[in-house]
């Protein structure tokens, strides 16, 4: 059973709770007629985004572990976008080269059993706050109508699980609040089975008179438009989820957004700041993000990482710390192919660190002693840096955060899980899908004015992998986008370590799911291992 512990420091700004300890009261006591307990069960829903305990996994490195980070690290690390210098980490070289196997990989676990502990959570927690339970506890009506909009909550976090789970695995474990509960092993849903699931969930959930939050009342958790964009998100892929597109279901998912009331932050780098949550230019543009304190929430995954691993020690000194924090890890990168062919830059000079581009998303760069071929991916030096996640507030050059502000140990970021560019270009591609490009021109034209560069003239797939390419950088959407074109494990859409080869190559299309984790293969018989990986039983 679930239960709770000491008071949990705040992960989701004003869910100031208490975690689920299964060492301690059990839920059936852990809940009461207040508001404050059923808070602190859905905090713990929220938490398991970024949580770093390693209590319940097999593995050495909290970090790494953490949902955000490790599912980032799967969709950008194996593509185009990013290669980690890690090497001595058990799943970096793997991941990098897109040679993974059946064996364990730390970041295929940790998105595994970070996702199914998720979803029990939320199960639990819908278990707990059935209206029976409540009238039983003595509930207020008060209460009970708060309680109603942490329910909805819950079904979206679970959903969005059941979505990380279902894109990087296919076939995943079922369960609901519904399931039988105990020592039952849980049957695995297939691939379309789940999408059904999760689309009937967001559906009745942003309809009218449910009990999600409002559009844009509810940050930095969860609303009707954090519901419509996930949905949005499962439309655009949902052929390669169910082998049927859904073009007209995204398209029209896309205009509820559009009414809505959100907008582009005048300036991309904005979205990416310290302050991105209080800044209501940017924050009028996400329409859901993990919200990361450098104070309270002090995780080493989410935008922690996109800013420590993207520096290496050697470049810092006391009064260089040019993205709001105290260190580097050496870690992350982005090939300068990648870069080149996207954004066009010139001129690079590698002693300066001065580099031309026209296109303001390219400003983010740092290649100042680096260098442009990646011939060694442990090397860190090689490719280039990418600050696009910056931990000083907007409105603070780095030498006035650095004085007064002090840099920090953690990230304050929020990571942006949802947010409004990217809407306007699932829009796009629904559009072109459907033979008429012209609706989405006015909305890409937004995103090409603010990055500063010449707006297209029409609408095209190799147009949409650039922008997308440009837009979404390092945001988690690289490796589902490519699956969805057809480019990822092709041989004739090749980069810089592709397959295991520096010039690049195809590998097995099985590829574009991971392997069931072994661990979870010998707890649960009802399991069995995706095709192409090891023995099929």
């Amino acid at each position: 059973m679930l239960a709770v512990a000491a008071v949990l420091t705040a992960c989701v700004k004003d869910l100031d709770t208490l975690p689920l300890n299964p060492t301690d009261t059990t839920s059936e006591t852990a809940y009461g007629a207040d508001e404050s307990s059923y808070l602190s069960g859905l905090s713990r829903i929220y938490f398991q985004f970024m949580s770093c305990d390693l209590k319940d996994l097999q593995l050495t490195d909290g970090g790494a572990s953490e949902l955000v980070r490790a599912f980032w690290s799967l969709n950008e690390v194996s593509t185009d976008a990013a290669k980690c210098a890690w090497n001595g980490d058990a799943w970096v070289a793997a991941i990098n080269t897109n040679t993974w196997s059946d064996a364990d990989n730390d970041a295929a676990y940790a998105v595994y059993v970070r996702t199914m502990q998720g979803i029990t959570y939320a199960n639990e927690f819908l278990r707990q706050t059935a209206s029976g339970r409540l009238d039983d506890r003595g509930c207020s009506s008060d209460v009970k109508q708060k309680v109603a909009g942490m329910r909805a909550e819950a079904r979206f976090l679970r959903a969005y699980m059941y979505w990380m789970a279902m894109d990087v695995f296919g076939s995943v474990p079922f369960t609901t609040e519904d399931s039988p509960f105990g020592a039952v092993n849980p049957v695995p849903a297939s691939r379309p089975e789940v999408f059904k699931f999760i689309v009937d969930e967001l559906t009745d959930l942003a309809a009218d008179g449910s009990d999600m939050p409002a559009a844009r009342s509810n940050y930095p958790r969860a609303d009707k438009g954090s519901c419509l964009g996930l949905l949005a998100r499962l439309y655009l892929n949902a052929e390669v989820y169910t082998g049927t597109a859904m073009w007209s279901e995204a398209k029209s998912t896309c205009e509820k957004i559009f009414s809505m009331g959100y907008g582009l932050a005048p300036e991309y780098a904005d979205v990416f700041r310290g302050d991105n949550g209080q800044n209501p230019d940017a924050r009028k543009e996400l329409l859901w993000s993990i919200d990361y304190n450098a104070e309270q929430t002090q995780s080493w995954g989410g935008t922690t990482l996109l800013t420590f691993a993207t520096m290496a020690e050697d470049d810092l000194n006391d009064s260089f710390h040019p993205n709001g924090v105290n260190n580097g890890w050496g870690g992350m990168r982005v090939p300068f192919e990648y870069i080149e062919k996207y954004y066009g830059v010139s001129n690079q000079n590698y002693e300066t660190g001065e580099y031309d581009t026209n296109d303001k998303r390219a400003e983010v760069f740092y290649i100042k002693g680096r260098s442009e071929t990646i011939e060694n991916l442990a090397t860190f030096v090689q490719g280039w840096s990418c600050l696009k996640f910056n931990n000083i507030p907007h409105d603070q050059t780095a030498d006035s955060f650095n004085e007064t502000a002090k840099i920090k140990g953690y990230s304050d970021i929020d990571f942006p899980m949802i947010r409004l560019a990217e809407i306007y270009l699932i829009y796009a591609e629904a559009c072109l899908n459907l033979g008429d490009a012209s609706p989405a021109l006015p909305y890409v034209r937004q995103l090409s004015d603010r990055a500063g560069v010449s707006a297209p003239r029409e609408i095209t797939k190799d147009w949409l992998v650039a922008e997308r390419a440009r837009e979404l950088l390092w945001e988690g959407h690289r490796r589902t986008d490519l699956i969805r074109w057809g480019l990822f494990t092709s041989d004739t859409f090749v980069w810089p370590w592709k397959g295991g080869s520096m010039a690049g190559q195809g590998f097995a299309p099985h590829m574009t799911i991971f392997a069931i984790p072994a661990s979870e293969l010998a707890s649960n018989p009802e399991l069995h291992q995706n095709p192409g990986y090891g023995k099929q039983n």
